[in-house]
């Protein structure tokens, strides 16, 4: 039976974790030909020693240096050939009966693209994973001062997504969660991998940003659950508050690669008043002000730079 299916998992330090990920997509993907390609980005741990071991399981590439996410993804899509991939996080586990569902939906039309399962946290509570893209000021807004309490909740649920939705129907969706996608190969050889001007975090966003642009129908399957541990690996990289740092500058490239000028300003007005009533109020309620007061200040930085017509980081990718 010829492989339809490539699983891609990065690694980077996925210690314990890329193990079980691993285990997970040994014991529930029986009877589906698949190949499991793992992209290695120069991991210390152990684990790329561990994953050289696996023999003709784990199709291993190792790279010399720390590619980043999107990289390390397009690699594996240019040394794949099947009709199928499916991108998953080295924090992640797929459950019994996740990849039949996913093939089974992204089947069901050849319009659809891509299709997200529903993701669960550790602790089996639901990981927001659909959302709205891309961002506008109202949301900006309406998230910042906790607004949405005056909406009724079906509404805000439909409207807004994220994480004032149950995630139960299955639905399109303009944003998933790139933890874990199921991925046409008609797709990648139509708008191309991501973008590797993003290091980590963002590439996502833009991506599903230009799948959806092309006329590919993105679909949620709530039927699919994924367990998505989350961040792992970052923090033995970066502080939380680094993290955060990195988090929005990946943002704001986001908004100079993908958005209109006018778009974008509407998103950092809004985000430099909601960050400053924060900051704000933190100070007079003598609450810590460390995050509210970097963000404001990459606000502001990065709207006076977006004003002046002046557009940093764009060729390369922010670490």
């Amino acid at each position: 039976m010829s492989v339809e299916l490539s699983i891609i998992v990065v690694n980077w330090n996925g210690g314990e974790l890329i193990k079980r990920c691993l285990d997970s997509v040994r014991r529930h993907s029986a009877g589906i030909p698949i190949e499991l390609i793992v992209v290695d980005n120069l991991s210390t741990d152990g684990s790329r020693e561990w994953l050289s071991s696996q023999g003709e399981f784990v199709k291993l590439i190792s790279n010399d240096e720390n590619a980043g996410f999107a990289r390390a993804s397009n690699q594996a899509f240019a040394t794949s050939t099947t009709p199928f991939l499916f991108l998953l996080n080295s924090d992640a586990e797929i459950h019994e009966g996740t990849l039949d569902t996913l093939l089974a939906t992204i089947r069901s039309s050849t319009g659809i693209g891509v299709v997200g399962p529903r993701l669960i946290n550790s602790d089996g509570s639901l990981q927001a994973s659909v959302w709205r893209n891309p961002p506008t000021p109202f949301e900006t807004l309406i998230n910042g001062f906790r607004l949405y309490k005056l909406i009724p909740k079906e509404i805000r649920a439909r409207t807004l997504l994220g994480f004032h939705w149950d995630h139960t129907q299955r639905r399109s969706a303009r944003l998933l969660s790139g933890a874990a996608l199921m991925i046409r190969r008609k797709v990648i050889e139509d708008v191309g991998g991501f973008d590797e001007r993003f290091h980590m975090y963002g590439e996502d966003t833009e991506w599903c940003f230009r799948v959806v642009r092309a006329g590919w129908t993105m679909m949620f399957e709530p039927a699919a659950t994924v367990t998505h541990h989350g961040g792992a690996s970052t923090t033995q990289r970066w502080t939380s508050l680094e993290k955060r740092r990195i988090e929005y500058l990946s943002f704001f490239q986001f908004q100079r690669v993908a958005l209109s000028k006018r778009l974008a300003i509407g998103n950092l007005v809004a985000g430099l008043f909601t960050t400053s009533a924060q900051l704000w109020w933190r100070r007079l309620t003598r609450q810590p002000v460390a995050e509210p007061s970097m963000v404001s200040q990459l606000y502001r930085k990065e709207l006076q730079s977006m004003l002046m017509g002046s557009r940093p980081n764009d060729s390369g990718p922010i670490k």
